[in-house]
């Protein structure tokens, strides 16, 4: 197959280079490989490829997406929300992401989030921040709920790294289907029922149409004012604003956000001032280190599936948007 890898110039730290290629494709049928980071590098090898390995950045700026022989399209990322509408992707091609790559470091991350939630450390900061000496003395996390709303590779990453901390935890998804990381699981027409039993709330979900500001004004009023966030989906599944205010308040215990909007942040943004809350800049689940080797490892498993006419475990749906 005729391969062409198109990196983003402005994320170095995640490019696919010839030397991680060759390492992951060591036992592969052989592919010919072009790599390139500029419009140029695309053009040149548009005409040939079968298949494109780009981040969200890069393909955003080869749209509309021209090349005759394009077969799969594999996105160096699990979110698709960046690339939607699919308009740009030629007929008969199909769209892959690299879902499975993040869970590692997202597990880590939940895991980190709770536990500061559950010491206060957001309030803790802000009162260290204000030079104020003020005692705050929290319970244990173990013995704690954790509602996980999403329970792909993100939220059941998460859902494995609490309950080893001895939480319990409530996956919520579409469906309700069962699932081996979670002590239960509920549909998402559950969610509001659910939301007052919640400790923890963990965003870990798509987004989509149907999942834009899930958590929204109303449904942030019924989560118990010791309840504490944690959002590693998106910025836009929850109404910031009206999390700002409830966090203000004293309505929610705290939140940590690794997604905003919009991001960056920009300087002066009503969130960098916001009581209670810690913000990281969208890194809670990539890690450098194994990040492209792990993204190669799966996009080689479906090449397999590819060539054996087997189901593509990685096939986005374009018509529900993960």
């Amino acid at each position: 197959m005729r391969v062409h890898v198109q990196n983003d110039p402005a994320d170095p730290a995640f490019a696919i280079t010839e030397p991680q290629w060759r390492a992951a494709a060591a036992d592969e049928p052989p592919h010919a490989v072009s790599f390139a980071a500029d419009v140029d590098g695309f053009a040149a090898a548009r005409d040939a490829m079968e298949l494109l390995v780009a981040p969200p950045a890069a393909l955003r700026r080869l749209r509309p997406l021209v090349a005759p022989r394009l077969k799969l399209v594999f996105l160096n990322a699990a979110g698709v929300d960046a690339i939607a509408p699919f308009d740009w992707l030629p007929a008969g091609a199909v769209l892959l992401n690299n879902r499975g790559t993040h869970g590692p470091k997202a597990g880590e991350y939940v895991a980190m989030a709770a536990l500061m939630l559950a010491a206060r450390l957001p309030a803790l900061a802000g009162a260290q921040h204000a030079g104020r000496w003020q005692p705050i003395h929290a319970a244990t996390l173990a013995g704690r709920h954790a509602l996980v709303i999403g329970t792909g590779d993100l939220g059941s990453a998460g859902a494995r790294a609490l309950r080893a901390l001895g939480v319990r935890t409530t996956g919520v998804n579409t469906t309700g289907r069962r699932h081996p990381d979670f002590d239960a699981i509920a549909p998402a027409s559950a969610i509001d029922a659910l939301l007052p039993q919640a400790d923890i709330l963990v965003l870990a979900c798509p987004l989509t149409p149907a999942t834009h500001h899930l958590l929204d004004r109303r449904r942030l009023g019924l989560l118990p004012a010791h309840a504490g966030l944690v959002n590693i989906g998106r910025g836009e599944l929850l109404e910031q604003d009206a999390l700002r205010e409830a966090l203000a308040q004293g309505r929610l215990s705290g939140a940590v956000l690794d997604v905003v909007t919009p991001e960056p942040l920009p300087d002066g943004h009503p969130l960098w001032t916001t009581p209670n809350l810690i913000v990281t800049p969208h890194i809670s689940c990539d890690d450098p280190a194994t990040y492209s080797a792990r993204s190669l490892a799966i996009l080689f498993a479906n090449l397999r599936a590819w060539r054996a006419g087997d189901a593509l475990p990685n096939r986005v749906d374009l018509a529900r948007g993960y």
